[in-house]
């Protein structure tokens, strides 16, 4: 029997609220926790058929038996017919390129006939790659959910902000909307093609690229009568509204030391929520011995977070990547922390992981504070770093590690070396581990 476990608290706003007790039979897509009242919030559903062995304020958790690795086939429970802004809130939809912020919150105030939706396909993190393949596969079924979304926002501008690199699955989108789609009648779509630089996914930098409109770091992309949606979030947009399926299956990129794969590059679709990471690494062919990877990360290299194999793949879950060992660095290590990359929390850990003490913080110059986080003045787009690696090796450092853009780390590499601070990017272990270029010094394509 498979153990599957439910956050409660699986995107932005409140915890959602448990509707089931211990004991309790369920069927795949039934709710199992309702968004909570008056609050921001999302409901919950099963995504598969079992016994509720558990109920806390955190978790739901739900035995299983005989589980496929993917669901694409597997029946479920329908979400009551109605309106489509309605069924997108039934199904607990939230977006699955980022935070998670509830999708029928976004699309409740329409845009209008200047508006445009913006279909995110820039796959921004390196390793993650199953946005791309589900748009060579399948590019009519994101199509779809465009064409929902731009209803709902009132607007018959479209485009597909994708990087130009991935020419195969431009050409499926080309095909496809060269064909007499359903819902496209009167739609004007158009493909951006973007430049392959991290990180120009960030749906500020999107809207900047696509509509030539640089947005304050608190704005949302409303403000430039736009809204930005990820490959996988319009998808299952046309799966609740055509469909009746509410979010209870995730598409992810599994990568790195899998003991029968290798350094390769896995990609899945259509995985039920709550399977635990290690049962996810399990159908991937195993990882190696605990002492034989650096760490098991959730999401992408970037603006990844530490796991544990016990986790559970949860809504927003992009990628499990297991990575290289660490190396060990010099003792005094400076920290550069970027805001569009790893926290400074995360980035302290990942020096301790390197054996080094942290003898002096800086932050990008863009990097401003909002609220409790940072956001970048202009993502993606860097004036130099020189002054924060003088004060980094006045503090002492012997080394540098930092968490930045493309563009910011070419600015990095331009005086660190020359000052003989060696550099250490909180990417590296991942990208060791499929064996791609590490990020130094970089000419963007």
């Amino acid at each position: 029997m498979e153990q599957f476990i439910y956050p409660l608290h699986q995107n932005i706003g409140a915890p959602s609220v448990p509707i089931v007790d211990v004991g309790d039979e369920v069927r795949r897509g039934q709710m199992i926790a309702d968004e909570p009242i008056g609050k921001l919030g999302c409901p919950i559903h099963t995504s598969v058929s079992g016994r509720v062995t558990s109920v806390t304020p955190d978790t739901i958790a739900i035995e299983a038996a005989d589980v496929p690795e993917t669901m694409t086939d597997v029946a479920y429970e329908k979400l009551a017919p109605a309106a489509p802004l309605a069924m997108i809130r039934a199904a607990g939809l939230v977006g699955l390129g980022g935070a998670g912020f509830p999708v029928a919150v976004k699309y409740a105030k329409p845009l209008g006939p200047t508006g445009t939706v913006i279909m995110n396909a820039a796959e921004c993190e390196p390793v993650l790659s199953h946005n791309i393949e589900a748009l060579e596969l399948h590019p009519k079924k994101a199509l779809r959910g465009l064409a929902i979304a731009m209803d709902l926002a009132g607007t018959t501008h479209g485009i597909i902000a994708i990087k130009g690199i991935h020419t195969k699955a431009i050409a499926a989108l080309e095909s496809a909307l060269a064909g007499n789609l359903p819902g496209m009648t009167g739609k004007e779509i158009t493909i951006h093609k973007l430049k392959n630089i991290y990180p120009v996914g960030e749906e500020r930098a999107i809207v900047r690229e696509c509509l030539g409109t640089l947005l304050a770091v608190t704005d949302l992309p409303s403000a430039a009568g736009a809204i930005v949606s990820n490959v996988e979030t319009l998808t299952r947009i046309h799966e609740a509204v055509d469909l009746g399926k509410p979010l209870i299956d995730k598409d992810l990129t599994v990568a790195g030391k899998l003991a029968q794969h290798m350094g390769e590059i896995l990609t899945y679709h259509d995985v039920p929520i709550g399977r635990s990471v290690d049962a996810m690494l399990a159908l991937a062919g195993g990882t190696m011995a605990a002492d034989s990877y650096g760490e098991l990360l959730m999401g992408g290299p970037f603006t990844g977070h530490r796991t544990t194999p016990s986790a559970p793949i949860v809504k927003t879950t992009g990628g499990i990547l297991v990575t290289e060992c660490f190396p060990k660095a010099p003792a005094k290590l400076g920290l550069l922390v970027c805001a569009c990359s790893a926290s400074e929390a995360r980035m302290k850990e990942f020096a301790a992981s390197l054996g080094s003490d942290v003898v002096g913080i800086e932050y990008c110059k863009q990097a401003l504070p909002v609220k409790a986080a940072r956001k970048c003045l202009n993502p993606g787009i860097c004036p130099g770093q020189v002054a924060k690696i003088l004060a980094l090796k006045k503090a002492g450092a012997e080394a540098v590690l930092i968490g930045n853009c493309t563009d910011c780390t070419n600015t990095v590499m331009t005086c660190a070396p020359a000052l003989g601070l060696p550099v250490y990017h909180v990417t590296d272990q991942a990208l060791r581990a499929v064996n791609q270029k590490l990020i130094r010094k970089i000419h963007s394509i």
